[in-house]
């Protein structure tokens, strides 16, 4: 079993660059400069900011379903970076920090969930795709909740086990 990590498209972001301060307000939104090296992951990179970078903090909806589970949070762009597309590998912004997988049915409800610690991520995600009913797995930052990726089957891989 194969599974696929990509990062948002930035063209749905893209148009928040032209914005002033006081448009990105306006839609409650902001422009900030990263100060560290670390604690500013991109949803469209799947890598942290480096510091002195400048992304864009909005509200997101990551899980924009007609069912109790829809979601919504904070997430960081960058702009002019591409999405990332990870197969069979973690994207750089899971490395060190501890998930939470929630599993999905075709259906948008919520099937199961797991834990990851840091290096637990990859083995979480096959456990949890071994259940045929999961759909697709949404990554959040366990400490923070912010959405980090949606994780989908990979089928066009063919299976493994």
């Amino acid at each position: 079993m194969t599974y696929m990590i990509e990062g948002l498209s930035p063209d749905r972001f893209a148009p928040l660059f032209a914005l002033d301060d006081a448009g990105l307000a306006a839609i409650k939104a902001r422009r900030v400069t990263a100060t560290a090296a670390r604690g500013f992951p991109c949803r469209v990179s799947l890598e942290d900011a480096k510091a002195g970078e400048q992304l864009i903090l909005l509200h997101h909806t990551s899980h924009d379903v007609e069912t109790p589970y829809r979601s919504a949070y904070a997430i960081y762009v960058r702009q002019g970076v591409a999405a990332a597309r990870y197969r069979d590998e973690l994207p750089p912004v899971f490395e060190g920090r501890p998930l939470a997988l929630r599993a999905f049915g075709t259906d948008g409800m919520l099937r199961t969930a797991r834990l990851a610690g840091p290096g637990e991520a990859d083995g979480a995600i096959r456990d949890l795709f071994a259940d045929d009913g999961v759909s697709y797995i949404d990554a959040h930052n366990a400490a923070y909740g912010c959405f980090a990726a949606r994780i989908e089957r990979d089928e066009a891989q063919g299976s493994e086990t």
